[in-house]
């Protein structure tokens, strides 16, 4: 689930939905802040996929994880809604490098750049089609 505007305190701070873990986190999270931003041209070459004009979408996802499905849906709704947008899936599985160096835990991770590939927002778990429109604001 990202943040939807007043929904947390302070950016980085994690969020619990009662049936499901989910955790957002900011640009600022020190955990994440070694090697996930970068020159745009570095990461849409790591991603192996054309970046969004204004914003990317980026998903990490798995084989056999259903709420992996259920993302690709809602952010490929979103990329459509939104010019400029665009959502790129990335196979965690067949890109391991990538996943440990960005630090994705668990699938879907979803990862929220801005037009200079900068990751701006990021979420695990199966997010909502007003949470992904809410965090594309950091992005825009």
């Amino acid at each position: 689930m990202f943040a939807a505007p007043g929904t947390l305190e302070a950016v980085g701070r994690e969020t619990r939905h009662p049936r499901r873990e989910r955790r957002v986190r900011g640009s600022d999270d020190p955990g994440r802040s070694g090697g996930d931003g970068g020159a745009r041209s570095g990461l849409a070459a790591e991603l192996g996929a054309e970046m969004g004009e204004r914003a990317t979408l980026v998903q990490f996802s798995s084989a056999f994880c259903a709420p992996c499905r259920a993302t690709r849906r809602v952010l490929g709704e979103v990329a459509d809604m939104v010019p400029g947008v665009t959502h790129v899936e990335i196979d965690a599985e067949a890109r391991l490098d990538l996943v440990r160096r960005l630090g994705v835990e668990r699938t879907p991770t979803v990862l929220v750049l801005d037009a200079d590939g900068r990751v701006v927002r990021r979420a695990a778990g199966q997010p909502r089609k007003a949470d992904a429109i809410a965090a594309l604001g950091a992005a825009l």
